[in-house]
């Protein structure tokens, strides 16, 4: 049974780190990209980062945010600093393989909040 589950989200306040974890099992997690999208309220789910063949991040985290992965652990991450208030979204995790054998997988999110 594929699980992606995620961890790390909550309160922080303007400026601020958070660090989000992402634990997988059911699947083969060295063959699989890893990325993070957020979604905030209203708006559409949007790529935050991923890493695979190669390392991409939005625009609007580039030096701010840095996503690795530890594929002894099974384990994505996301280290997020100097949080901005436009921050705050629900994260999830994907673990998508593509071509021969396609499988996307989600995870059910974390909620990261910025706010004084």
């Amino acid at each position: 049974q594929v699980q992606l589950v995620e961890s790390g989200g909550g309160l922080v306040q303007p400026g601020g780190s958070l660090r989000l974890s992402c634990v997988a099992s059911g699947f083969t997690f060295s063959w699989y990209d890893m990325s993070w999208y957020r979604q905030a309220p209203g708006k559409e789910r949007e790529l935050v980062a991923g890493t695979g063949s190669s390392t991409k991040y939005a625009d609007f985290v580039k030096g701010r945010f840095t996503i690795s992965r530890d594929n002894t652990k099974n384990t994505v991450y996301l280290q997020m600093n100097s949080l901005k208030p436009e921050d705050t979204a629900v994260y999830y995790c994907n673990a998508r393989r593509t071509g021969l054998g396609y499988a996307d997988y989600w995870g059910q999110g974390t909620q990261v909040t910025v706010s004084s």
